[in-house]
């Protein structure tokens, strides 16, 4: 069950994250069917790079990859049935999670989810050169992940974020 648990967990996270690419990335390869001045090559390079840093370093690699993994290491040393089940929410914090924590990813999704009907309302090249941006922060935050699990198994000293599991102040290693 412990294998499960981090493995569904982790498995499930990067689910999401390549299903999210695999809808966007045909709108963001369709900008080669439009007319693209300079302006809009401009917009496509500063949201590429903005995505890259906002969403891809700072979203991902400094914070929501890092938890994911040591979520899934709490997971695996901590297993409980119900988790082991939902271990991709588990993951990213839906579950089991301080209440801090809980409100933060819901507020995330949230946010997330109103900018995905925005973006989806918009006409190309707008949506496009968004949609390139974002397919590029996701990538970033797949590689962030596995970045993590690969720290996670060299270096476990190197990773000092909490899991911030209830009453709980476990981390992957005693700081």
């Amino acid at each position: 069950m412990r294998t499960i648990g981090f493995t569904w967990g982790i498995g499930g996270v990067l689910i999401i994250l390549f299903f999210a690419i695999y809808r966007l990335t045909p709108m963001a390869l369709a900008l080669v069917d439009f007319p693209m001045s300079n302006f809009h090559w401009a917009c496509l390079i500063f949201s590429i790079f903005y995505m890259a840093y906002a969403e891809g370093y700072k979203g991902f690699h400094l914070g929501f990859a890092p938890r994911v993994v040591v979520r899934a290491i709490y997971l695996r040393e901590n297993p409980k049935p119900i988790h082991v089940l939902l271990a991709p929410i588990f993951c990213m914090g839906f579950i089991y999670a301080t209440r801090k924590r809980q409100l933060l990813s819901i507020g995330l999704t949230l946010m997330i989810v109103c900018f995905v009907i925005l973006i989806r309302l918009m006409p190309q090249p707008w949506r496009g050169l968004l949609d390139a941006g974002v397919v590029v922060g996701l990538s970033l935050g797949i590689l962030s992940i596995l970045y993590f699990i690969h720290l996670a198994r060299t270096k476990p000293d190197a990773i000092s974020i909490t899991a911030e599991v209830p009453g709980d102040k476990w981390h992957l290693h005693p700081s």
